[in-house]
């Protein structure tokens, strides 16, 4: 596992491994530190400021954030300057992955 220190002043806190979402490098933050608005995955280049990388990302709910207060933002995989975003605790899967899973999940509750 490779270790990275941000060094950025904003952001939220965030105690432990963030992993990118593109390529799911885990990324060390220790306890105290921010992600930066403009800080980059290591691995893949990818910002880690952004929707896909943050908690409160949802597709389904308004404006695609659990967060009622947040603006809309219209790329959520490029970085952003919203004042909400925490770092997700697990890398959201790919783009695309979610239908299968949930047929999956369908298909296997109406097995007969």
């Amino acid at each position: 596992m490779r270790t990275v220190r941000l060094t950025a002043k904003v952001g939220l806190l965030h105690d432990g491994d963030l992993k990118c979402s593109a390529c799911q490098q885990s990324i060390d933050l220790a306890s105290g530190e921010r992600v930066g608005f403009r800080e980059a995955c290591p691995s893949c280049g990818r910002d880690l400021h952004a929707c896909v990388q943050c908690a409160h990302h949802d597709r389904s709910a308004y404006n695609g954030c659990r967060e009622p207060q947040s603006e809309r933002v219209t790329d959520p995989e490029r970085a952003n300057r919203c004042e909400w975003y925490r770092p997700a605790e697990e890398a959201p899967g790919g783009v695309g992955q979610e239908p299968d899973v949930a047929r999956a999940k369908l298909e296997a509750l109406f097995k007969k």
